[in-house]
């Protein structure tokens, strides 16, 4: 039993429903299914999901790491230094720092081992699933729930990949599980919980604060009513331990890119709010990303849902509705940006499967049998996908590609590139920090944010200062004819191979 105030000061008792022993096994064997779909084929280079996102976190980690290597060579060290300033900064490197501390543990870079770490938040924002789930519906239907969030192709791939967001994802839930538990009974503890687990994950990534700030003033709301909020303490608190970390860090980091980045990608691009097809584009990428039923069956969830469990529910959904608003080019063409989602949508779904699941119950054992054959293909097909996925991608032969092209670049001489993902692979595996020439998409993107320059002028700005231009992207560089007529025309080659061509900007024909 536990009991919670209420808005009017009253005491409700809720009976949390038992879970058998064998709900207890299948959850243990979801979570090693959940770890060994993150964990498989663990050591191939992460170029199969952003690799932009990968390969930066892998370059600011090696930065962190050679600063830390008492024997370090020096001018190797500037040079990682170099190269992670390119990449810009726009949160703390915490798991960057973990993967560094590790690789100074170990010896050397084995990048892969922010796959385990990432994994293991990833399952233990599954527990905290189950452990909210298990609040307000069967353990049963709790079952359901870490299911989706454990064997989601998309989930697969973003939670294993490089990157902060699967950690802010785990400190999400884990907030929202304090959340919960306060509402129950408001208390230190979980006040304390609730907003230290926020906190960290507004730190680990600014745009947590949307679905961490909308929940916890639902279920404040919610527990207290609007009057009382003001003259808690605890909320006070709770608010403060959300806040500040993320403030302190960037008021003494004296962080300028966030401000940047809100201009580029929030203000510059706000007209296409008003445009109905970026809708549209939102909820066809969502749907390829979680499946357009489950999205649908979610919503429905929330309508059902326990008044309590709804408030949680309500608070993430519109955060990440804001958020999306907020950044409205990266919620159709960067995947991971909805990574946070897929707690949302497994949670929401819970209120759907103990109604089936209260309809199975009483039917005879053929039927039970067949239902769970059903929920058994439901988890078997996806993991399935995901393996075979991982099975048909082999990146291995990647570094070698880019180390070849570094050979070749000469050692002084600065360097534009049309390459891809940024220029990364090239700065980490070939060790040469490049300037880009942009590929069609971004200038797409400039063109939105009306910056649109004639070519003329815009290749004299790009090369002023350069020495080589290196071109690895060559669908683009076919497509950019004015770029090509006028490389091919007027500088001569230095060096030529495999999937890469340099000229020489310092020798005109």
């Amino acid at each position: 039993m536990t009991t919670f105030a209420s808005r009017s000061a009253t005491v409700v008792t809720i009976k949390i429903k038992k879970s058998p022993q064998w709900v207890w096994f299948f959850l243990l064997a979801l979570i090693l299914v959940g770890g060994f779909l993150r964990l498989y084929d663990l050591t191939d280079p992460p170029l199969d999901f952003h690799p932009t996102r990968q390969l930066r976190g892998m370059i600011i980690a090696r930065s962190i790491y050679y600063h830390i290597l008492p024997d370090a060579d020096a001018s190797k060290r500037e040079l990682a230094d170099a190269i992670a300033r390119s990449t810009g900064r726009y949160e703390p490197p915490i798991l960057e720092t973990i993967v560094a501390y590790t690789y100074r543990l170990a010896g050397s870079e084995i990048w892969w081992v922010a796959r385990i770490y990432n994994t293991i938040f990833w399952m233990i924002a599954a527990l905290g699933l189950f452990a909210i789930a298990r609040r307000f519906v069967t353990p049963q239907a709790g079952l359901i729930a870490v299911a989706y969030f454990l064997v989601l192709p998309f989930a697969v791939q973003a939670s294993r990949s490089f990157q902060p967001d699967p950690g802010m994802t785990m400190w999400i839930v884990l907030s929202g599980y304090g959340l919960m538990r306060w509402s129950e009974a408001p208390s230190w503890k979980f006040a304390l919980l609730a907003g230290l687990c926020g906190g960290m994950a507004i730190l680990t990534k600014p745009v947590a604060a949307y679905m961490v700030g909308m929940a916890a003033l639902g279920v404040i709301i919610s527990a207290l009513g609007w009057r009382r909020i003001w003259l808690n303490v605890q909320v006070w608190v709770m608010a403060i331990l959300m806040l500040v970390p993320s403030l302190l860090f960037y008021l003494l980091e004296r962080q300028g890119g966030i401000g940047g980045y809100f201009m580029n990608w929030t203000v510059a691009l706000s007209h296409l709010l008003t445009d109905p097809s970026f809708y549209i584009r939102w909820l066809s990428f969502l749907q390829d990303l979680f499946g357009l039923t489950p999205i649908l069956l979610a919503l429905v969830g929330v309508i059902l849902a326990s008044p309590r469990l709804r408030s949680l529910l309500l608070g993430w959904w519109i955060g990440y509705a804001i958020y999306g608003m907020s950044l409205p080019y990266q919620m159709y063409t960067h995947s991971y940006y909805s990574i946070q989602l897929t707690p949302v949508i497994a949670l929401s779904l819970t209120p759907i499967a103990d109604i089936i699941l209260e309809q199975i119950n009483p039917q005879k054992g053929f039927w039970k049998g067949l239902f769970g054959a059903v929920v058994v293909l439901s988890i078997a097909f996806p993991a399935w996908l995901s393996i075979a996925a991982a099975k048909a991608e082999d990146y291995r032969a990647a570094p070698a590609y880019w180390q070849e092209i570094g050979s070749k670049l000469p050692p002084q001489g600065r360097i534009i590139a049309l390459t891809q993902d940024y220029g990364y692979p090239l700065m980490y595996y070939g060790w040469r920090k490049v300037a880009l020439w942009q590929t069609s998409g971004e200038q797409n993107l400039a063109d939105l944010r009306g910056r649109e320059k004639d070519f003329d002028s815009a290749f004299t700005n790009r090369i002023d200062g350069m020495d080589y231009f290196l071109i690895t992207a060559f669908n683009q560089f076919n497509s950019q004819v004015a770029l090509k007529k006028t490389l091919t025309e007027k500088y001569p080659i230095l060096a030529q191979g495999n999937g890469y061509l340099i000229f020489d900007l310092t020798h005109p024909k």
